[in-house]
């Protein structure tokens, strides 16, 4: 185990700028901003401020005031970062990213969780923090074989989280992270304490058999709200689980072209109200994209799609996450399964509804997000 630095070759910063400079724009127009996806004046305004304005050199070294380190497991080298808290009762606590986000939708958490005296709690409230890089993300090892998927992802977390000496921990995930920490759960009831989501992975399917209630109205209300959100919004993840390299090509190529396909989430599963820089600012924006930039991580971190349609999140009957499981709402999320639907599996323990946040929820509010990790973790007994 390694400790880790984040430094972005100058090279590749001047090739950035040259790139950013010889943008051809596409004659695109809409009669409401957004309404056919990225919207081109605020794509103009956030490139413009990236080749001029933006300072990777100072994300850089805000980045690397987290301990950070770099572990090899199972022919992966593993990026992630490790904070531990105050006192000397920490629980500890794994969070996982999904995309298009990274470990940085995380960072502006971690005080909040490892220094709760700081924020009106106490110090025997603390955790330790690890997050980790996804493999194909940031600065973690690309996938240079099928089958790395969320169940795949588990097993290393699992080993990662016993070289740290951690016998029993927390997790929590939201988007990916979701299905790699119910995979977590699932597999290893005996070293999760406990699990915490922000969103239902999308391939979770509990048994339907004629030994299970039938679907509620409710959950039929679920399935046709979800039917038409993949209509309006889901061309992005069919192309990302049947084409992702069709795709790839030319986001590794074109910084602009990154940016439009990734701001575009931030913006619409956001609780911005139609004005993005009310949930993230525009240098927090931009350093999540650099790094997908820098690390060239487009192809491998899409990929996971590709595998998660080989391995999805279903249970046959009589399978259950025994694990205590929480679910934070926020109103702004991707469609949510009712209660119901989602205790057919899951053990719910803590179902919470927040007034405000979205699919990022970390990242848009994280004293509000860190709350809800509190309130759901430290009911639990140890």
């Amino acid at each position: 185990m390694e400790p880790f630095k984040i430094s972005i070759p100058e090279q590749q910063l001047h090739d950035l700028s040259i790139r950013l400079k010889q943008v051809r724009w596409s004659s695109s127009f809409s009669i409401e901003p957004w309404a056919l996806g990225t919207d081109y004046s605020f794509l103009k305004k956030l490139v413009d401020y990236w080749g001029t304005e933006y300072n990777w050199r100072e994300q850089e070294a805000w980045l690397n005031r987290f301990p950070q380190f770099m572990e090899h497991v199972d022919g992966f080298d593993i990026h992630f970062v490790h904070v531990r808290g105050e006192g000397t009762s920490t629980q500890p606590l794994l969070l996982t990213h999904g995309w298009p986000g990274s470990f940085v939708e995380m960072l502006e958490l971690i005080p909040y969780l490892t220094t709760p005296s700081l924020y009106g709690g106490h110090a025997e409230e603390a955790f330790d923090v690890i997050i980790p890089s996804l493999p194909g993300f940031a600065f973690s090892s690309k996938p240079t074989r099928p089958g790395v998927g969320s169940k795949y992802v588990a097993t290393l977390w699992a080993k990662l989280m016993g070289r740290l000496g951690y016998e029993r921990y927390l997790v929590q995930g939201g988007d990916i992270g979701a299905g790699v920490s119910t995979w977590l759960a699932f597999m290893y009831p005996e070293r999760v304490r406990g699990l915490h989501l922000n969103y239902i992975p999308g391939s979770y399917k509990p048994p339907l058999t004629p030994n299970t209630p039938s679907v509620s109205e409710e959950e039929q209300a679920y399935f046709d709200i979800v039917a038409e959100w993949l209509e309006r919004e889901g061309a992005y993840s069919a192309l990302h689980r049947t084409k992702p390299e069709t795709l790839a090509f030319a986001l590794s190529d074109s910084p602009t072209g990154l940016a439009s396909w990734m701001v575009e989430k931030f913006q619409g599963w956001s609780d911005c109200d139609g004005d993005m820089e009310r949930s993230f600012s525009l240098d927090h924006i931009l350093t999540n994209i650099s790094i997908y930039w820098f690390t060239n991580s487009i192809a491998s971190s899409i990929r996971i799609y590709t595998e998660g349609t080989k391995m999805p999140l279903h249970f046959t009957e009589g399978q259950r996450v025994t694990v205590p499981t929480g679910v934070s709402l926020f109103p702004k999320e991707l469609p949510t399964p009712p209660r119901s639907w989602v205790e057919r599996v899951y053990n719910i323990t803590y179902w919470e509804k927040a007034n405000k946040g979205g699919h990022f929820a970390a990242m848009e509010n994280p004293k509000l997000f860190a709350e809800h990790l509190n309130h759901f973790f430290h009911s639990l007994s140890i």
